[in-house]
Formats: structure tokens, C-alpha cells, sequence
């Protein structure tokens, strides 16, 4: 049994995160490629490979995501594109007829029936791109029982893709696509550190970084045989495993997607995701806890009657691995009725459920507990016992919505979600290392406590719920003061951050615009003021590498502030103005002049639009040209 699991649990972990879903290859498909352009770390930096974490776009994601593209595939049917998807249609407009009608055919007639949202149109496809082999050839795996459905389904895709790739002219263009991809994930590196940072500091351990794993010899030497005598030539191998944020910015909005190949876990993100959010730190917290699940299975194992009994009670059947030798596939959705759960993969589910909702819990109290002692000090005597009571009534709050949380995924076969939540608590503070308590977590747990779990919560839970609910429909029936005063506070802000960029204060302003994305998130204005504090902190340095990644920094946000710019909005569309002009200023600089004069001429077609960058994308194109 503990064979099989390895087999099953190590090749085929996978997880479904928000409005998508995860998959699992096997090792038919092509060894997904290395990133090669992570900029060096810098003398003191926090080094985020170190704990696995790299940055790496895909050609082969750019290209299938194209296609799909020039297929119909619209994320936002009712806005006009922008930024990237709308260079990629100009790019495209002279695609032949043909190939764009057996696209957008093989697309209608292949397409998710019922309400499905884009990011779930769009999943199969994200799997169907880590399956290919890399560009030219962009081979399909063979078509096989062994194949998850979600890409048998769309299968038939990749001879479209292929020739897309030979007739569209992409070929030519990746370069510059994937420098632009690269300038994506840049952008999601500084909180994407802070994401680990607090991963790491709630379990009070690292990640396995590293795997030995035992490999037949197929052509062993005499002394190897000597050695085996006449047995199976037998060696230790040691790989990497990793954590690969890959930015996609031809994404359906709010569409995160974790794939798990072998020891690889690729996690696709459209390029203006916030890193810190709740689906992004799951991830990594699977490739965290994955290892501990492998290390422990013994001990897991001894509890699975236990586990089987939790599972029946929430109406979650155990899978049972293949034994014909093949790699066992498991696909986990996130659906009404539960998946299919090995006792294994319950646990893992369990311990990245109970982790996430804990440190949420914990980041929401500190919020309000700092907020809450700010306003004591400048409280009257008065008021202090009405502050303290909205503290208290703030801490119940955000303790029922983390057991709501909880409580969805015990009911998705997460049966030790609860009662993780409970050990880590104390566990947070004491400050031990997870690994060094999951043995002793795993045989503490009383399976007749949790069975009545569901009867506790159930109250909780439904509280919660209706909280929910007039919340919704309160936001439906206010008027628009509150979103009015909504809008002048970030002017208020705006403000302020560039108070801090004209006295360059840069690390303040960044930092003041990041937290503003908290609340504003997809704010073009925003993405323009961090790409302005990029671009000016670029100026004052003298150190090259430095320059050019605030500069690379500079020109992802201001394509994110024109992606997210709504066009029929004459501000939003001065916004897009400027940005088009100081993207062109930028690759000027870095004698990228084609894709310059692009940006220059992107901004000449939205016209001369008040407080926009007409006439300078004018005089700057005219610059260019001249001998």
C-alpha cells in the first residue's frame, strides 16, 4: 500500500484552486523547461530560490494561449481588449481565414456546457499547454488511459496549435512576448517574498528543496553488476524540486492555476495577481506540506481506519492506487458533490486548509488589534470601553468566518481541517517546526471528536452565511455615497504616494501603493503611480543591473494600467495615454526602437485626449525615426 501511495501521491498531488482547475502530468510528457532569465540575488536580499521559488514564463503556455485567443476565447466579453491581448489580435489580424475558422470551430464545439466562467473554459487548455513538448515541435503526449480528461477533452487541439505556431508569424514575435512575460514576473517577485516570509514563519520550518529517489541503471558497468550480483543495478539520484510562478497575461481574470509535474509545482497567474492572497499562498503551502504527507506515511497509514471512518462520514470514498505499474492520476475539483480522497491526500488537504485559514485569521486580528490600540491612545476614557467591545465583537467575527472557512473544506473531505486549525494555533506560538510535531498530530487526533465536528460548527456556519447574505444585499440597495468616498480616499492617497515620489521617498511610495491594491484591486491608477516610482528610482541609480530590473519593474505597470484602463472613460483613456508614451520612452532608452515606435503609435491612436500624451508620443515617434 505504502508503494502505491508513493507512486500516486508523489507523481500525481494535485490541488483546485480558485475559478480553476488543477492537474497532474505524468512522465510521458516532455521534462518542463528550466527558467534561465532569474535576475542574480542581490548581497543581503532575500533569496527566493533558496526556497524553491523561481519565476519562469512558458512558451509553450504564450503560444496554446494565443491560439486560444484567435480561437474566440474572450475572458472579458464585455470590455474591448488592451495592453497585451490587444497587441497580440494586432499581431494576428492577418491571420489566414482558414486556420482562424477551424480554430474558433474546434473551440465552439468543444466548449464546457452551462454557466461555466472563462477560467474554467480556459483550464483544460493551461493543461493541455504543460503537456506539449517546447516550440517547434509542440507534440502532444500520446493519447492514453494514463491522460487526465480535462486534456483528452481538448487533445485534439494541439496539431491547431502547432500549425498556429508554424502560419501566424509567433515564432518571430516570442522573443519579444516573452521578454514582456518576464517583466510580468518581475513584478510579482517583492510580494511573492512576502507570501513565503509568512508561510514560513507560521510553520516554523522550509521547504524540501531536494529529492533522492532511487533509479535503475539501464546499462550498468561490470563492477556495478559485480556489486549487484545479478540483481537490478540500483543508484541514488538527487533532483531539484521547485515552485515555478509562471505569469500568464493572456489569463481569464482572477484564473490561478496550480500543476504539479513530478517534482515540479507550476503555478500559472494572470500578471496582476496579488501573490499574498489566500489561493496563491495554498499553493505553496501543498508544495510545503507535500513532503511531510511522503516523510510520515507510515504513520499515516496506521491511522486509516480512522481516517476511512471521517471520509464515510462526509460521504468521501477512498481511491484505492492502480496496481498494473503505471503512475495513478487523481484530479481533485472543487465541486458540490466531494472528489474521491485517498487517506493521504485528506491529510495533506486538511493541513493546507487548516494553515491557510489560520494565518488569514491571524493576519485579520493583528489588522484590528494595531487599529484597535491606535485608537485607544487617543481615545477619551469614554470611549474606551466601546472600542474594546468593537475589538472583541471583531475577534468573534473573523473566528466564525476562519470555522465557516474551515468547515466548507472538512465537507470536501479535509476531515482533520478542524482540528489542525486547533494544534496549529498553539503550535504558531510556541514556535515549533511542523515537521518535528506531525507524527505525534497524527496520532493524537480522536476520530469521534471530529465526527461531531459538523454538529458544532453547523450554527457558526450558518451565521456566517446569513452575514453574507445581507451584506450583499445591503451592497445592492446603498446608494452611491459610500463608493464615492471610496474613490476620494484613494485620490487621498494618490496624493500622498506622490508627495513621497517628489521628495523620493521611493521604498515609502511603493510601499504606500502596495497596500492601496488591497482595497483597489486591478486600479490602473495605481499601477501607474508604482510604474512612475520604478521608472524615477531607475534614474537614480547608478548601478546596472539594479536599473534595469526598476526599469523592467516600470514597464510591466504601466502595461498593467493600460490593461486594466476602461476606454470609454476619457480619464482612463489619458491614463492609457501616457502610459503607451512612457512605455515607448522607456524602450527607446533601451534601444528596443520597434517595439518603441509600438508604444508611440498605440498612444496616437487613442487620439488627442485631455491630459493625455498625444502630441509628446507624436514628437517622440518623430525623435525616433530621424537618422
Amino acid at each position: 500500500m505504502t508503494k502505491h501511495f508513493l507512486i500516486a501521491f508523489a507523481l500525481a498531488c494535485t490541488q483546485t484552486l480558485t475559478l480553476a482547475q488543477t492537474t497532474t502530468q505524468k512522465n510521458q510528457m516532455p521534462a518542463p523547461p528550466r527558467p534561465t532569465s532569474a535576475p542574480p540575488p542581490r548581497a543581503n536580499s532575500f533569496d527566493l530560490s533558496d526556497y524553491g521559488v523561481q519565476f519562469a514564463p512558458d512558451q509553450r503556455l504564450i503560444v496554446v494561449m494565443a491560439a486560444l485567443d484567435a480561437a474566440g476565447f474572450e475572458p472579458t466579453p464585455d470590455k474591448q481588449p488592451i495592453g497585451f491581448r490587444a497587441q497580440v489580435r494586432r499581431d494576428q489580424a492577418a491571420l489566414e481565414p482558414d486556420l482562424v475558422q477551424r480554430l474558433r470551430r474546434f473551440y465552439e464545439l468543444n466548449k464546457l456546457p452551462g454557466p461555466h466562467t472563462p477560467a474554467e473554459q480556459a483550464a483544460r487548455y493551461v493543461s493541455l499547454a504543460f503537456a506539449l513538448s517546447p516550440p517547434p515541435e509542440l507534440e502532444a503526449p500520446a493519447r492514453t488511459d494514463d491522460l487526465f480528461p480535462g486534456v483528452l477533452e481538448v487533445l485534439d487541439f494541439a496539431p491547431l496549435v502547432r500549425e498556429f505556431y508554424h502560419r501566424s508569424g509567433i515564432e518571430a514575435r516570442l522573443p519579444d512576448y516573452f521578454h514582456q512575460y518576464q517583466a510580468a514576473g518581475d513584478t510579482l517577485r517583492p510580494q511573492t517574498a512576502e507570501m513565503v516570509r509568512s508561510a514560513l514563519a507560521f510553520l516554523h520550518t522550509r521547504p524540501v528543496t531536494t529529492v533522492t529517489e532511487n533509479v535503475v541503471v539501464s546499462s550498468p558497468t561490470a563492477e556495478q553488476k559485480k556489486k549487484a550480483g545479478g540483481r537490478q543495478v540500483i543508484i541514488p539520484r538527487e533532483h531539484e524540486r521547485r515552485f515555478v510562478v509562471v505569469p500568464d497575461l493572456l489569463a481569464a481574470p482572477g484564473a490561478i492555476n496550480l500543476r504539479v509535474i513530478r517534482d515540479d509545482y507550476f503555478l500559472v497567474v494572470p500578471a496582476t495577481t496579488d501573490p499574498r492572497t489566500s489561493e496563491v499562498r495554498r499553493a505553496y503551502l501543498q508544495f510545503m506540506i507535500d513532503p511531510l504527507i511522503l516523510r510520515y506515511n507510515r504513520e499515516i497509514a496506521l491511522r486509516r481506519a480512522d481516517l476511512k471512518t471521517l471520509l464515510g462520514s462526509v460521504h468521501v470514498q477512498e481511491t484505492t492506487p492502480a496496481k498494473s505499474g503505471k503512475e495513478e492520476i487523481e484530479q481533485f475539483v472543487e465541486v458540490t458533490d466531494p472528489p474521491h480522497y485517498d487517506v493521504f491526500t485528506a491529510v495533506a488537504r486538511s493541513l493546507v486548509a487548516a494553515s491557510d485559514a489560520q494565518m488569514t485569521a491571524t493576519a485579520r486580528l493583528q489588522v484590528k488589534t494595531q487599529e484597535a490600540s491606535a485608537r485607544l491612545a487617543k481615545a477619551k476614557e469614554a470611549e474606551r470601553a466601546q472600542i474594546t467591545q468593537e475589538l472583541q465583537a471583531a475577534r468573534a467575527a473573523i473566528e466564525a468566518e476562519k470555522i465557516a472557512q474551515l468547515a466548507d473544506a472538512y465537507e470536501r473531505g479535509a476531515v482533520l481541517a478542524l482540528y489542525f486549525a486547533d494544534q496549529l494555533r498553539e503550535q504558531a506560538e510556541a514556535g515549533f517546526d511542523i515537521g518535528d510535531l506531525f507524527a505525534d498530530l497524527i496520532a493524537r487526533f480522536d476520530v469521534a471528536r471530529e465526527q461531531r465536528r459538523p454538529a458544532e460548527y453547523a450554527a457558526v456556519r450558518e451565521r456566517v452565511l446569513a452575514a453574507r447574505r445581507a451584506r450583499e444585499s445591503a451592497r445592492s440597495t446603498v446608494e452611491d455615497e459610500p463608493e464615492i468616498a471610496r474613490r476620494a480616499l484613494l485620490v487621498k492617497n494618490l496624493d500622498e504616494a506622490n508627495e513621497l515620489l517628489r521628495v523620493k521617498k521611493y521604498d515609502e511610495a511603493e510601499t504606500r501603493l502596495k497596500s492601496l491594491m488591497q482595497d483597489y484591486q486591478g486600479e490602473p491608477r495605481i499601477f501607474f503611480a508604482l510604474a512612475q516610482v520604478a521608472s524615477s528610482s531607475a534614474q537614480d541609480t547608478f548601478d546596472e543591473d539594479l536599473r534595469a530590473e526598476r526599469l523592467g519593474r516600470a514597464l510591466a505597470n504601466y502595461r498593467f494600467a493600460v490593461e486594466h484602463a476602461v476606454l470609454d472613460i476619457d480619464t482612463d483613456r489619458a491614463l492609457a495615454s501616457r502610459a503607451h508614451t512612457e512605455m515607448g520612452r522607456i524602450l527607446s532608452y533601451l534601444e528596443r526602437n520597434d517595439e518603441a515606435l509600438k508604444e508611440f503609435d498605440a498612444a496616437i491612436q487613442l487620439g488627442d485626449v485631455p491630459n493625455g500624451a498625444y502630441r509628446d508620443a507624436l514628437a517622440e515617434k518623430r525623435k525616433l525615426q530621424q537618422p
